[in-house]
């Protein structure tokens, strides 16, 4: 469309044939025009003089068939009535021929014609549009006919359009050629926009781009925008009218604006072309903008209850259909905008708490999941994260899948999707939530497609590898089975095809299995249409087989299924539907498949100690039918006769020896009075019979259960099992004659006697424990004293016997029998100390055959060695005899996987005479039984609770039989430690390794652990209280009152314990702290924030010195969650400070739990401050975590600054201590205020003057004021050095990458410099430590962390080539600083070379590419900045470390000299910088 101008034009040329030319700009105003409504009797001498121009041109206004006959010319006419209405002499003619019209179309029928179209011409054109195509008129007919339109608002709406003269009149206006005067009649048009009924309100604003065209004022959208705050119903014409006309900037931000408000007001099925508005019209200026108020103004109203019913969806349908509707224009308008995908990525990374989060933002990641694979991975991770961080809750999926069932449906494939993603994740929050969106799909779409979709994609999850996603599935289908049982039973089909991977399935995955197709069997039998339907009948036959297979590993699948099925179909509680001869029925069938079951596992003790500890779980949850108790109490009663002997006066009535063996009865508690004892040496020593102590704690398990569940929770009627004694082999035996005497096979029978009776104990603590539970309160005070103390006593003996066993193992290595239901079955895994119990045999053989032959060998020598080093003892076979070292070396390695062979040959210094017993040393710590361990019947949570007997809580910790009770707690705190460690997920692993490896847990879950050790948080206290004040009193308690207590118990021959008391003390307190560290760690404390805060209080200090953080104003309230990190911290760090005073271990054990707590502290409170924890510069430090770090620094500067070599403690040196002290250096390093200076120093000052000691710590102390560095530490702190100021530089070179295209400042880019000069300098002094330190593991350290450095570095040359200009010695000094580095980097590789140091030459290849690097950059940064000519390379001469010529490669020609080096010009030093080495 062509705008001629906004003034009248000029009358043409005569001889114009054309269009007229555009007006000048001198041409007058436009007249005022006559006004339609006012009549005169001139009228019709005008309406004459108009017919009269017409006819003159060519056109009939009077056709008496028609419309008015125009001519065939249409352009000569326009061009006509141009011409005679432009010419200046007849300026009254357009007045006369506008008021000629204008009265014309007064009457209605004339208006229609003028109107109408003429047939007879090509185009179907009428005269008025002809008309408006006049320049000189086209202003008056268009407000002539602007004031007609009022007269036919009235038209009823939907008529036709030739019909509605209103909308044929806004018709003639579009798509003109050219507007003459387009303000002056867009002004017209807005008025009578402004009074136009909605109907024809909303046909002129979705014309106004084909009426006015490209010229658009602003008078236009704020017109437009006061209409629409009238009018919210004309939203969509206004809407596409803006998207339609042609808007600049400013006015197209006006209208994004008009947009934005309407959000909120906009009627739900408008909002889709608003979205659709706004999303189209997005750039990188305005998409924020627009994403945030969309994300802050929309609103879904869609149901919120995730169970609501489809009766009440209908109501909803409405509202449900425009919410689909807005989800459909979301969904197109992200398809195809990239900048809307990033903008909405980046606006909702950025949101980090839950209630930031709306159900518009779950749509909008699903949106542009469902739109493909661009963004796809994105959207998952996305996803996945906000799940894990808990920003993402079920409340709102629920919303989106219940609130829009139809879109949700159209886009199942993309939910199935996203859900398989979040299940196949290996964080537990993002399963549950994956598992959470199948489960609201199950339950929101009943149709079989929908359901088939689900069941198949669960049964794919399935076959997975991922152990984790397999698990989660799995506790999702059993989730399902007990809900919607019936539902699931016509998928059957689909379902079954989880039995295909019952091969891969641990026991966990099993139970649920087969609880899944128990439940179902059982609703197929309470259905009467589907009875003996084929899911009963095909797991019955797959449970038969696998019980008959004479594979373990088949037959325990079988044995689990055939549990779940009587957990199912025997449940007493649960009430069936169907008659009472099925339920007989059924119960006869249970029975049987009982009674084949322990039939098919008499072959394999294995088997039957899976079924028994398999029934006793059952039994500890739910009560069987009648009938099946009574058969298990039937098949229990022989219990008695197998395992029992009767006793006569406290004596065994048959006295006779068992293999050449005789026996006494160990560990009587209830003295003459007991009626029976436990067999175990007469079954031991029967080659027939030997078999049947193996499931004797699982039988034993199970006979508990069921007396428990029988008695209302009370074992009273097995009491006399808890203090009846045990025939085991005589103490004797124990002695060196009577071990000498014995044979291979005896010994055996001796060490088995010993395995069995430690694990009857074991049982007896899992079933007893329970009864002094005050949650259960099923026993009277009395016995629940009498318990308490033959608990204690019980507990005493199992230390006992596992040390005496300790021995035995480490004397005759073998390997024991597996009591433990699935250690042995899970052949597709391996325990992880099976590996090592295998090495540890092999080992062990090996090691007594060498020992024997070296005995022979120094046999005339022994006489002259030092008593206190070796002793002779009388038997070679002796050799072996100790599994613990000296107390130093128990001191330093409490962990039985830091213990190596060495320990078993080193104990055999002491003097054995014949008659005298073994000694048995407590705490006993011998690798060869740790191997096994996992053979052994673990301890159950419940026996936890004998940490917190009230007779500990009230003792008087110098009281010596409280003393006594130490080893007893510290077995039970080792225990714990071991289950935390088995708890803690892989990725939450502490910083350092500590303590024990993982073992088995018993099957019972985190949740029973949490839920048991939430009493204990004050009895660790009071323990770790206990044992530190026993520690800095030193007092000794006298080996007699030890054995006293262990013979109260009823050991026998106590004169052979040898209690360590200090080591007892000491690892009492590491165990503590190994055990809070790993609490902070549980998933468990994470959920549950009232645990947490418990943990916290427990170990709060009298009084909290508020004077040590006076930077933390104001100090915070009692109570809070700061306060009590405070009184945490200060509490452990009083511990560390006593600890310096007497043990190395337990200092560093306490500054790793200061650093978890510093961590937690960080996690569940705040973030360090940037300055801290990103750049470490040195500034003000606010808040509580940054206070809690700098605390930190200097505990980790004390430990290193203290002189830790003392004779008269365990601090003997620190040896074997160097990966200690390296970690605390890291810590002591990474919460510095600068680690860049502190760096500078240590490597700079302090390092070189311990370099060139070769003492063993004593002299460096003198050197400098770090004792902790040694010869011994030297490797450990020069390690650290490295990896901290690599550390440093790469965190360097992330900012100044960032900052290299920007106009960074002056100063900043000076102080980057200055931060990379620190860098080179620590380099530097530590490359060139080499030079005055000989040995390997250094020259090898440094050039692998040197060429990683230069590595680094060459990513700076970017940064250094923009600013050289600018800060040209800073830049020219740092190359020639790195460059005394680069040259012995040189020359250690080519010593290592030519003395084939194997060690070393595997890093060389790397290093020197990196060097070689290094030389070109820097030519490339001289030669790139007009130094050039500066720059020239030479080749180096072969020296060695100390400087001189290598004799074989030296020069014959002096004038080689001078080739040496690079030099720079203009009066500069020379640049020492890499040359290319010499080939040698």
């Amino acid at each position: 469309m062509v705008f001629l101008s906004r003034k009248k034009p000029p009358p043409p040329p005569p001889s114009s044939s054309s269009a007229p030319p555009p007006p000048s700009s001198s041409a007058a105003p436009p007249p005022k025009f006559p006004q339609a409504q006012k009549k005169s009797a001139d009228e019709p001498d005008a309406v004459e003089k108009m017919t009269a121009i017409l006819a003159e041109a060519g056109c009939t206004l009077n056709n008496p068939y028609g419309p008015p006959c125009l001519p065939s010319d249409l352009h000569a006419f326009r061009r006509h009535l141009t011409t005679r209405f432009s010419s200046c002499s007849v300026s009254d003619l357009r007045s006369v021929f506008v008021a000629g019209f204008s009265s014309y179309i007064q009457s209605p029928s004339n208006l229609r014609r003028v109107l109408s179209t003429c047939s007879s011409t090509k185009r179907d054109e009428s005269l008025v549009r002809n008309l408006l195509l006049v320049s000189p008129i086209q202003l008056d007919l268009q407000e002539t006919l602007l004031e007609k339109l009022p007269e036919y608002f009235d038209v009823v709406s939907g008529c036709s359009l030739e019909e509605d003269v209103a909308r044929l009149i806004i018709n003639h206006f579009r798509w003109l050629d050219f507007i003459v005067y387009p303000d002056v009649f867009t002004d017209k048009l807005m008025e009578v926009l402004s009074i136009s009924p909605p109907h024809l309100k909303k046909e002129i604003i979705g014309s106004l781009p084909e009426i006015i065209g490209d010229h658009i004022s602003s008078a236009v959208v704020d017109s437009l925008e006061k209409m629409l705050q009238e009018d919210s119903s004309v939203v969509v014409p206004v809407l596409d009218s803006f998207s339609n006309l042609n808007l600049d900037d400013q006015l197209q931000e006006q209208a994004l604006t008009v947009a934005i408000s309407c959000i909120r007001t906009i009627d739900a099925e408008h909002m889709p072309y608003l979205l659709r508005f706004l999303l189209l019209a997005a750039t990188q200026a305005n998409v924020r903008r627009i994403i945030s108020q969309i994300r802050q103004q929309l609103k879904f109203t869609g149901i919120s209850q995730p169970c609501a019913s489809q009766n009440k969806l209908k109501g909803k349908a409405p509202a449900y259909n425009s919410e689909g509707s807005i989800l459909h224009a979301l969904r197109s308008s992200l398809r195809f905008k990239n900048i809307l995908c990033q903008e909405i990525i980046k606006e909702l990374n950025g949101l980090e708490k839950p209630r930031d989060f709306k159900v518009i933002d779950v749509w909008l990641l699903i949106l542009m999941y469902m739109n493909g694979d661009p963004i796809r991975k994105s959207i998952e991770k996305i996803f996945k994260k906000k799940v894990v961080d808990g920003c993402m809750q079920e409340a709102l999926l629920d919303q989106c899948i219940c609130g829009n069932k139809e879109f949700v449906k159209d886009n199942f494939g993309s939910f199935i999707s996203l859900a398989e993603h979040l299940l196949s994740s290996k964080e537990e929050k993002a399963r549950e939530f994956g598992s959470h969106i199948y489960t609201r799909l199950f339950e929101g779409f009943a149709d079989n497609y929908s359901r088939q979709e689900i069941l198949g994609a669960l049964v794919t999850h399935v076959g997975s590898d991922n152990k984790f996603e397999v698990s989660s599935v799995l506790e999702m289908m059993t989730v399902l089975a007990k809900k919607y049982a019936q539902q699931l039973l016509p998928f059957s089909s689909h379902i079954n095809g989880i039995l295909d991977y019952l091969e891969g399935f641990n026991v966990e995955n099993l139970h649920k299995v087969y609880e899944v197709f128990s439940l179902l069997a059982l609703s197929a039998h309470a259905s009467p249409d589907s009875f003996r339907s084929s899911i009963s009948n095909e797991l019955m036959m797959i449970v038969r087989k696998q019980i008959s297979h004479p594979d373990l590993k088949y037959q325990k699948m079988g044995l689990v299924g055939t549990l779940r099925i009587v957990s199912s179909l025997g449940d007493a509680t649960s009430v069936p539907d169907c008659s009472s001869s099925q339920q007989v029925s059924d119960c006869g069938e249970i029975l049987e498949l009982l009674k084949t079951s322990v039939d098919s596992c008499r072959q394999s003790n294995l088997a039957l100690i899976i079924f028994y500890d398999e029934f006793a779980a059952i039994l500890s949850q739910k009560l069987l039918q009648p009938e099946i108790m009574e058969w298990i109490g039937k098949h229990l009663g022989e219990f008695e006769s197998l395992f029992l002997a009767d006793l006569e006066n406290g004596e065994m009535a048959n006295k006779s020896s068992y293999s050449g063996l005789e026996g006494d009865l160990w560990m009587n508690l209830d003295g003459s009075i007991s009626p029976i004892c436990l067999n175990i040496l007469a079954l031991a020593s029967s080659s027939s019979e030997s078999c049947c102590l193996q499931i004797l704690p699982s039988n034993f398990l199970l006979l508990s259960s069921v007396e428990r569940l029988t008695n209302g929770g009370s074992l009273a009627g097995i009491d006399a099992l808890l203090g009846c004694p045990l025939h085991l082999p005589s103490s004797k035996y124990f002695a060196a004659a009577g071990w000498q005497s014995l044979t291979t096979k005896q010994r055996e029978i001796l060490s088995l006697s010993l395995y069995y009776a430690a694990n009857w104990i074991r049982e007896l603590l899992n079933a007893f424990s329970s009864q002094i539970d005050k949650r259960d309160g099923c026993i009277s005070q009395a016995t629940e004293k009498d318990v308490t103390t033959k608990l204690l006593m019980r507990l005493r003996n199992l230390i006992l016997l596992e040390s005496l066993l300790s021995n035995l193992i480490t004397l005759s290595p073998q390997s024991l029998p597996e009591l433990h239901p699935y250690s042995a079955t899970s052949q597709h895994t391996d325990h992880p100390e099976r590996k090592t119990e295998k090495r540890k045999l092999q080992d062990d053989d090996a090691s007594q055959r060498k020992g024997n032959m070296k005995n022979k060998l120094k046999k005339s020598k022994q006489s002259s060695v030092d008593e206190h080093l070796r002793q002779p003892t009388i038997l070679d076979a002796f050799k072996k005899a100790g599994v613990v070292t000296s107390q130093t070396q128990l001191h330093e390695n409490p962990s039985p996987s830091s213990l190596d062979g060495r320990i078993a040959s080193g104990s055999m210094h002491e003097t054995c005479s014949g008659d005298e017993s073994l000694s048995v040393k407590i705490p006993q710590l011998s690798p060869a039984l740790a191997a096994q361990r996992f053979k052994f019947r673990p301890l159950l949570p419940q026996c936890l609770s004998i940490l917190k007997f009230p007779k500990v809580q009230s003792q008087n910790i110098r009281n010596p039989e409280y003393k006594a009770e130490l080893p007893l707690y510290l077995y039970l705190l080792q225990d714990l430690h071991t289950k935390l460690d088995s708890l803690v997920p892989p990725g939450k692993l502490l910083p350092f390794k500590r303590g024990s490896p993982p073992g088995y847990l018993g099957g019972f879950k985190l949740v029973e652990l949490v839920s048991q050790i939430k009493g204990l948080f004050p009895s660790l206290r009071m323990h770790l209280n206990t044992a530190m004040s026993l520690l800095i009193k030193g007092e000794e308690t006298p080996q007699t009152i030890w054995r006293d207590e262990f013979a109260k118990a009823g050991n026998p021959n106590t004169s052979n314990i040898v209690v360590s008391e200090s080591l007892i003390y000491t690892m009492v307190c590491k165990e503590v702290l190994f055990c809070f560290s790993k609490m902070l760690t549980l998933p468990g404390f994470e959920t549950d924030k009232s645990l947490l805060l418990d943990l916290l209080e427990a170990f709060q200090p009298t009084d909290i010195p508020v004077d040590s953080f006076a930077d933390l104003q104001p100090f915070p309230s009692p109570g809070t969650k700061d306060y009590l990190f405070i009184g945490v911290y200060c509490f452990f760090e009083d511990i560390l400070n006593n600890a310096c005073s007497f043990s190395f271990d337990l200092a560093f054990e306490c500054l790793l739990t200061l650093q978890l707590v510093v961590t937690s502290a960080q996690k569940y409170i705040g973030k360090v401050s940037e300055e801290v924890t990103k750049n470490r510069y040195v500034g003000p430090i606010q808040g509580l975590v940054p206070s809690l770090h700098a605390k930190l620094g200097t505990s980790a500067e004390k430990l290193l600054r203290h002189e830790w070599i003392d004779e008269t403690t365990d601090n003997k040196g620190l040896k074997n201590k160097g990966e200690m002290v390296q970690n605390i250096l890291r810590i002591y390093l990474e919460t510095s205020g600068s680690t860049s200076d502190l760096l500078d120093e240590l490597a700079c000052t302090i390092l070189p003057q311990a370099s060139l000691s070769k003492s063993t710590g004593e002299e460096d102390a003198h050197d400098h004021e770090f004792p902790t560095l040694c010869s011994a530490t030297f490797r450990g702190w020069y390690k650290t050095l490295h990896e901290e100021n690599l550390a440093i530089l790469n965190k360097l070179v992330k900012v100044v990458s960032s900052e290299k295209r920007q106009n960074c400042q002056s100063e900043a880019t000076e102080a980057h410099l200055r931060d990379i000069q620190k860098t080179v300098n620590v380099i530097v002094s530590l490359v060139n430590l080499c030079r005055s330190h000989d040995k390997v593991t250094i020259h090898g350290m440094a050039i692998k962390y040197g060429g990683k450095y230069v590595d680094s570095f060459l990513k700076v040359f970017d940064f250094l080539e923009a600013h050289i200009q600018d800060h040209n010695e800073l830049v020219i000094q740092l190359v020639k600083d790195l460059q005394k580095a680069t040259r012995t980097l040189q020359t250690l590789c080519s010593e290592a070379k030519g003395m084939k140091q194997t060690a070393i030459t595997s890093k060389i290849p790397a290093t020197k590419r990196s060097l070689e690097r290094f030389l070109f950059h820097v030519k490339a940064l001289l030669h790139t900045t007009s130094r050039g000519s500066n720059f020239w390379m030479g080749s180096l001469k072969h020296k060695d470390l100390r400087g001189q010529i290598v004799s074989s490669q030296a020069y014959v020609d002096n004038e080689t000299d001078d080739v040496e080096e690079e030099t720079m010009s203009g009066g500069e030093d020379p640049m020492e910088a890499d040359e290319l080495p010499l080939s040698p």
